[in-house]
């Protein structure tokens, strides 16, 4: 479960005392090896997305959270491996995988490995407001016939994500070997991936590489912000490089190769540089942040908008070694239709009215 679907369940439950016994295990975490000593409290307000320190100090007064097994009040200070568990009075929901006949966009597809062409607006797994009509429900049914797959078995399915409103190529492993052999490549940054995103602003520099480190934002948790090197104990090391591809006036095409690959990593680091992705709601690409006051440029906006309703944001190429061939294999989908009239609207726009 990804750390934004923590919120609804954690804040709605009622928090039970550490007598009541009709307690369920409902989040688990292991401390990493380098994790310096921190209070319980602030660990897991880091930790889960959109619940507040006060609510998490509730949860640890009323006996809920535990500490290799033994309940711990909210100044513990968490040491490494530790296993922390929190309890609630109601079980978690069980997102089972049920096959359902939603269209998919398949780019290649052997017996150990899926890559899939994801269209924007399609959850990639199931998650709370997201029961179903996920893209792993989508897998089930295009895999239905085959009784060596079920993709509940965690062993197999996604080998990385990409967000609900970022289109492109997404891989998936339909063997045990064949996902930890994936995996290993992710994990060891050997994959090769390149994103195209329209940005505001006009990029100074034909290229350049971005490396800031990557937090949930105190502000704002269910954004990610940049840190200085060893101001955030919870901050992961990210590197984005990137490259301008064209010019339009008031926005840029550029390319982005990830380096690592945190959440929202491409997003945060455009951001960051003073660049957000347009049309981007949750970092402050949805409003005009560059050009002019004139009706007809707002009206060009809004039409833009309209055209790309979500962040222009596209992961073109992936490129991989297969896990049984053991051969170096690149794939390429070319943009989706919204990001390619986007553009193409930008580039009258730009010879009208800029050139």
């Amino acid at each position: 479960m990804a750390d934004e679907e923590y919120i609804d369940e954690f804040e709605n439950d009622d928090l039970q005392s550490e007598t009541n016994d009709n307690l369920f295990e409902r989040y688990r975490f292991v401390v990493d090896k380098g994790q310096s000593m921190l209070r319980i409290d602030k660990y897991l307000t880091d930790k889960m997305a959109n619940v507040s320190r006060n609510r998490i100090q509730d949860a640890a007064e009323a006996g809920c959270i535990r500490v290799n097994d033994a309940v711990v009040k909210s100044n513990y200070r968490v040491k490494p491996l530790d296993l922390i568990t929190i309890f609630l009075g109601t079980p978690a929901v069980d997102y089972h995988i049920v096959a359902q006949p939603i269209p998919l966009n398949i780019s290649y597809e052997d017996e150990d490995i899926l890559l899939i062409n994801k269209q924007a607006g399609l959850v990639v797994h199931p998650g709370v407001g997201n029961h179903d009509g996920t893209l792993l429900n989508a897998l089930a049914w295009h895999l239905k016939d085959d009784k060596n797959i079920d993709l509940n078995n965690p062993s197999i399915g996604l080998v990385h994500r990409i967000d609900k409103n970022t289109s492109g190529l997404l891989l998936i492993a339909k063997t045990p070997e064949a996902k930890s052999y994936l995996g290993k490549q992710f994990y060891e940054k050997t994959t090769s991936r390149l994103y195209q995103a329209l940005v505001w602003g006009n990029v100074k520099n034909n290229e350049g590489t971005i490396t800031g480190d990557l937090a949930r934002d105190p502000r704002d948790r269910l954004q990610f912000t940049v840190f200085p090197e060893g101001e955030n104990p919870f901050a992961k090391h990210a590197v984005t490089h990137y490259r301008v591809i064209e010019r339009l006036g008031y926005v840029t095409l550029v390319e982005c190769r990830l380096e690592t690959g945190r959440t929202h990593q491409i997003r945060v680091h455009m951001k960051h540089i003073g660049h957000p992705l347009f049309n981007d709601e949750r970092y402050g690409g949805n409003v005009i942040l560059k050009g002019t006051t004139a009706a007809h440029y707002k009206s060009f906006i809004k039409n833009c908008f309209n055209t790309c309703p979500r962040q222009a944001l596209h992961a073109k190429t992936l490129g991989f070694v297969h896990p049984r061939t053991k051969q170096i294999m690149n794939f390429e989908c070319p943009l989706p239709p919204d990001m390619s009239e986007l553009i193409s609207q930008w580039r009258e726009y730009s010879n009208e009215y800029l050139s």
